[in-house]
């Protein structure tokens, strides 16, 4: 597939750079040109016909609602991702009505941007040759711009996390949950590690995650000599 060119609006230089450097380490992603209000976003967008657009929506001049708005009027064939600090309900609420792919709040991290970039990447790929479609394309499109999302048990309940970090997978996780519960008890990084065939500290990785979720517990016992060991438990 053909790189996907993105165009930044964004009034501040600094976060400005901060987006500059994460979508230039994304492989299929090529950086074609900035603006630094609505007006000259809009004129950049007629100019360069960019793929994709990161645009903050509180800037001077054109602010980003009314410039999401005058991309809809004149139906020019971009998407946005709306990487802005507002955080109000009637600002998201509007921002999300002029049909964004994502919003991304500030502080953001690179995990996030490459989370959405890949989304929106595969994303493209689907759509791409697709004429009349079957109401199971649509469900597939529309499930294509979440990002990963994992069910788990806890006794009776299914806790959903909504966002797997980068370089976790879905099916090892599953493989550590499988475990712990049917072992009944508290479980060390080694004793995973050996289950699920991976190093302990790759196994350390998924309990810690698990464990900040609120999914696990740990135990921390302390011996005569060496270090404590971390035992999890649901």
């Amino acid at each position: 597939m053909d790189v996907i060119n993105v165009l930044l609006i964004e009034d501040d230089p600094m976060v400005r750079e901060v987006n500059r450097q994460f979508i230039e380490q994304i492989k299929g992603f090529s950086l074609i040109g900035y603006a630094s209000n609505g007006v000259e976003g809009i004129q950049k967008i007629r100019q360069l016909t960019p793929q994709l657009v990161f645009m903050d929506i509180f800037m001077p001049e054109q602010d980003g609602i009314i410039t999401l708005g005058k991309i809809r009027e004149e139906h020019l064939p971009v998407d946005v991702i709306a990487v802005t600090a507002a955080n109000d309900m009637p600002t998201v609420q509007r921002i999300l009505h002029l049909g964004v792919y994502d919003y991304i709040m500030k502080p953001f991290t690179f995990e996030r941007i490459d989370q959405t970039l890949k989304n929106y990447q595969n994303y493209r790929k689907k759509i791409s040759g697709m004429q009349d479609l079957t109401q199971h394309d649509v469900d597939h499109l529309m499930q294509q711009r979440l990002p990963e999302q994992v069910a788990v048990s806890r006794g009776k309940d299914a806790i959903l996390i909504e966002e797997l970090p980068k370089g976790f997978n879905r099916a090892t996780l599953d493989k550590v949950l499988a475990y712990i519960q049917e072992s009944g008890g508290a479980v060390s990084a080694e004793e995973v590690s050996t289950y699920i065939g991976t190093a302990r500290v790759t196994a350390r990785r998924y309990l810690d995650f698990l464990e900040k979720q609120n999914l696990l517990k740990v135990d921390i016992q302390y011996g005569s000599v060496g270090r404590p060991i971390h035992r999890y438990y649901i």
